[in-house]
C-alpha cells in the first residue's frame, strides 16, 4: 500500500490565483497513482495520495525564506 505525500507551496499556478485548484489537485492524485500502477504495479485502489500546501512564509530555501530566495535568484 503506497502512501505518497506531495508538498507544495500554497500559491496559485496562474496569475491572480492564490491556491492550487481542486482540478489541479485531482490531476496530481490521478497522475501519481497512475505512475505507481505503471512502474510498481500498485493498484489504484491501494494507493493513497496526500497533498500538503505550505504557506510560503513557512518554507525556506538556500538559508532564506522562499520569497526572499526567489527575489535574489530571479
Amino acid at each position: 500500500m503506497p502512501i505518497v505525500n506531495i508538498m507544495i507551496t500554497k500559491e496559485g499556478s496562474t496569475p491572480g490565483a492564490d491556491a492550487v485548484t481542486a482540478e489541479e489537485k485531482a490531476r496530481l492524485i490521478a497522475g501519481v497513482s497512475q505512475l505507481l500502477l505503471d512502474v510498481l504495479n500498485k493498484p489504484l485502489d491501494a494507493t493513497f495520495v496526500t497533498i500538503q500546501e505550505i504557506d510560503p512564509d513557512n518554507w525556506g530555501w538556500g538559508g532564506l525564506p522562499v520569497m526572499a530566495f526567489r527575489q535574489q535568484k530571479w
